[in-house]
Formats: structure tokens, C-alpha cells, sequence
């Protein structure tokens, strides 16, 4: 009977820790249970990211992630919050609470990335063809983005373009914390003083910084 109730009250204090964990522990304590799974994704991708998604919406259901290329024997692992400004606090915290290993490089919200052409909805656009003005509105920025083929009856799916750009150009924390007003434009209306988007990082930084 002793054994029995030690055995009861052994289960129990286990059930109140795990109990006491926050959902950014029980997330890294899953990533390290499945770490090979996950550095080896392109194995069996679709089943993998299925259910690494399931357990960041555990955290948070606007989380969401990137995975970087080997490199060096290391993977570079994105917490993102898909540039919804009220899931930075939970990025804050998931980041926070990340274990140390060896084989990942944890990084909050997408960072600048080296323009790339993107496809969306049907519409692909080079990021060469796209250029970008910059004004000064206070402390922020607002940007007009000239984007070729852009009609107003397609506004929807431009604008969603023009904010992939830029979250790959200016990276996801600034673009929802340092930049105003964003509009699209057709390429033609672009005045002469406007910037490429590898050209944007610095523009952007200097104009910010009052420089």
C-alpha cells in the first residue's frame, strides 16, 4: 500500500510540472524530441511541417516559421509572426525561452533577405523590375511601390506583393514597426527619384536616421 501511494503521489508531482511548463517550454522540449526530423526536413517535408506548425500555434495560432539551407553542418530555424504586430510579443517570448544546440541558429522575425522574384496568386514579378519611393512621415516611413503590370482592379494581390518585397528587403520587424503608410503604383508613374529594392536597406536606414 506504501509503494502504491508513493507511486500516486510520484504521478502527481510530475503531472503538476508539466502542468506549470509554459507552451514556449513544452515547444522546445517537442523541437529538441524531434530535432533529426526537423534539420533533415526535405525527408518527409509536408508531414514535418504539418505538425511543426500544429505546435507553434500551441504558442500562438499567427506563428509561423522559415527554415534556412545547411550550412556548415548548421540550419538557420525563423520564429515569425507573418507581419501580424500583435504576435511579436509571442516571438519575443518563444526566442527568449530557445534552447542552445549546436546544429540551429534561432532567429526572431524574418530578417533581410537579398531581393528575390516572387510568384503570387498568378502573377510573377522580377525584383529587379521593381522600384520604390521612400517619404518621411515622423519617426516612420511611408513607401509608395512601383510594380509593373499593377492595375487598381488587382490592388488585393499587388499589395500583397509589394509587402513580400518588402519584408524580404527591410525584414518583418521593420516593416510593421518602422514603416506608415504603404501604397502601390504602376511602374510607369514612378517618379525619377526612386530606389531598387537592394538599394531600399540603406536608403531606408539613412532616411530613419536622419542622415
Amino acid at each position: 500500500m506504501k509503494l502504491l501511494l508513493l507511486s500516486l503521489g510520484l504521478g502527481a508531482m510530475v503531472s503538476c510540472e508539466h502542468a506549470r511548463a509554459t507552451p514556449e517550454e513544452n515547444f522546445w522540449k517537442w523541437f529538441q524530441s524531434n530535432e533529426n526530423s526537423l534539420f533533415d526536413f526535405e525527408n518527409d517535408r509536408e508531414r514535418t511541417f504539418d505538425r511543426l506548425g500544429a505546435e507553434m500555434h500551441r504558442v500562438n495560432p499567427n506563428l509561423t516559421f522559415e527554415f534556412g539551407p545547411k550550412e556548415d553542418g548548421r540550419r538557420e530555424f525563423v520564429i515569425s509572426a507573418d507581419g501580424i504586430r500583435e504576435a511579436f510579443p509571442a516571438v519575443e517570448a518563444l526566442y527568449a525561452a530557445a534552447p542552445s544546440l549546436s546544429r540551429w541558429k534561432f532567429v526572431k522575425f524574418r530578417p533581410r533577405r537579398k531581393p528575390s522574384d516572387i510568384s503570387y496568386a498568378g502573377v510573377s514579378i522580377r525584383a529587379a523590375s521593381v522600384s520604390v519611393q521612400i517619404r518621411p512621415s515622423g519617426k516612420m516611413a511611408d513607401i509608395t511601390v512601383f510594380i509593373p503590370g499593377y492595375t487598381q482592379a488587382a490592388y488585393q494581390t499587388y499589395a500583397a506583393i509589394a509587402f513580400l518585397f518588402l519584408d524580404g528587403a527591410l525584414g518583418e520587424y521593420d516593416v510593421e514597426t518602422r514603416v506608415g503608410r504603404v501604397s502601390v503604383e504602376s511602374a510607369p508613374k514612378a517618379p525619377t527619384q526612386t530606389y531598387s529594392l537592394e538599394d531600399l536597406p540603406p536608403a531606408f536606414d539613412s532616411l530613419l536616421s536622419g542622415k
